[in-house]
C-alpha cells in the first residue's frame, strides 16, 4: 500500500503524546521526521517512535524531498510562518487547532495553501470519535426528528504556569473557549448539520489570574431555531470533569458522556418518542423506547491521519476542511465581542 511520508514540527505536547502514536497505527502514513526547538526533545521523539530525522529547524525538515506532508503541532502564534513555510516546500499540511490567533490569520492561511495547491485540513479530531459519527449519522437519517435544543460541556484544570504560551492571549489567541470550545462548537455543527446564525458569549476568570478566560459560555442559534448551549472551563479539576453532550429533537434524546475527550470511547443514552402522541397531561414518559447504539471503538488520531493521507493519495476533498475551523472560529471570536460589548452577536 502507498503511504503518505510524514514530517512532525512541534513534535513534543500533543504530537507525543497522541498525534505521533496514532499515526503509527495508521495504514498509509510513515513517520520519517521530527522537528522541535529544543534538541534533547526532537532526537527523544525520533528514538521514540523510529523517526529517520530529528531536526531542530523546519528549514531542515521541510528540505527534505521524500517528505509529502507535514503535521504542524507548534503553539498557534507559530501557525502562520510554518504553514508560508511548508507551503512553499510544497507539502500538504495537517494543522492543529486553532488556525490562526485569529479568524483573519486563519483565512490567509487557507488562502495560501488553495492558491498553491497544497492540501489544508485542521486538527479538530473529535470528528472522528466513533460516538461522533454515528450520531451524526443518525441524526442526519432524521432519528430524533427536529432538532430543538443541544448543549455541550468540555472543562479541564489549568493552573498558572510561568510563561505557558496558552495563558498569553497574543500568543494562543483565546482561553477556554479558543482552546476547548471549539471542539463543542465544531461537533455540533458536525453532527446535527445545522449553522449558527447568532450568539451571546460571556467569559471571565473566574479563578486564574492569566491573560486569557479561564471561563466561557456561549449560547447559540442555530439555522432551524433552535437553541445551543456551550460551557468550556479552565478551572474544573480533571478528577471532576464530566464531558457531556445533549441533543433533543421532536423524536428523542440523546446525552453522550465522556465522549470530549483524547480518547476515543465514552457513554450514550438515546431515548426515542412517538412524535404523533397527544398532549398528556401527567407526562408518563411511557411511550419511549431505549436505543441499543453499537459502535466500534479504536484511535481518533489513527482515523484522522488516515483520512487526510486518502485525500492526499487519492486526491480528493479533505474530510476536515479549513472552511469548517474558520467558521468554529468566526463563531468564538462572536462570543468575544458579545462578552465584551453585553449584547448578542450575529454570525
Amino acid at each position: 500500500m502507498k503511504k503518505v511520508k510524514w514530517g512532525v514540527i512541534g513534535c513534543g505536547g500533543i504530537a507525543d503524546r497522541r498525534t505521533i502514536p496514532g499515526m503509527m497505527g495508521a495504514k498509509n502514513a510513515e513517520l520519517i521526521a521530527v522537528m522541535d526547538s529544543n534538541r534533547d526533545s526532537s532526537e527523544r521523539v525520533k528514538e521514540k517512535y523510529g523517526a529517520k530525522y530529528a531536526f531542530t529547524s523546519e528549514e531542515e525538515l521541510l528540505a527534505l524531498d521524500e517528505i509529502d506532508a507535514v503535521y504542524i503541532a507548534s503553539p498557534v502564534f507559530c501557525h502562520m510562518q510554518q504553514v508560508t513555510m511548508a507551503v512553499k516546500a510544497k507539502k500538504h499540511i495537517l494543522l492543529e487547532k486553532p488556525m490562526g490567533l485569529d479568524v483573519k490569520e486563519a483565512e490567509k492561511i487557507a488562502s495560501i495553501c488553495e492558491t498553491e495547491g497544497v492540501k489544508l485540513s485542521v486538527g479538530l479530531m473529535m470528528r472522528f470519535a466513533a460516538y461522533h459519527q454515528k450520531l451524526h449519522e443518525l441524526i442526519l437519517e432524521g432519528m430524533l426528528g427536529e432538532i430543538v435544543s443541544a448543549r455541550a460541556q468540555f472543562t479541564c484544570w489549568f493552573p498558572e504556569m510561568e510563561n505557558n504560551w496558552r495563558q498569553q492571549k497574543h500568543l494562543s489567541g483565546g482561553g477556554a473557549l479558543m482552546d476547548l470550545g471549539v471542539h463543542s462548537i465544531d461537533l455540533l455543527r458536525y453532527i446535527t448539520g445545522l449553522e449558527v446564525t447568532e450568539i451571546a458569549g460571556m467569559t471571565s476568570n473566574q479563578i486564574f489570574k492569566y491573560g486569557v478566560e479561564d471561563a466561557g459560555s456561549v449560547i447559540m442559534r442555530l439555522s432551524n431555531g433552535a437553541v445551543a448551549y456551550v460551557d468550556s472551563n479552565f478551572n474544573v479539576p480533571d478528577s471532576a470533569s464530566v464531558s457531556k453532550f445533549e441533543i433533543y429533537g421532536t423524536k428523542g434524546s440523546v446525552v453522550l458522556y465522556n465522549t470530549l475527550s483524547q480518547v476515543d470511547g465514552g457513554e450514550i443514552e438515546m431515548i426515542l418518542s412517538d412524535d404523533s402522541v397527544g398532549y398528556d397531561a401527567m407526562q408518563k414518559r411511557e411511550d419511549t423506547k431505549t436505543e441499543d447504539i453499537k459502535v466500534q471503538f479504536g484511535n481518533m488520531y489513527t482515523r484522522e491521519i488516515e483520512a487526510f493521507g486518502n485525500a492526499i493519495l487519492e486526491d480528493k476533498e479533505v474530510y476536515i476542511s479549513a472552511e469548517d475551523a474558520i467558521c468554529t472560529q468566526k463563531i468564538v471570536e462572536a462570543a468575544y465581542e458579545s462578552s465584551k460589548k453585553g449584547k448578542f452577536i450575529k454570525v
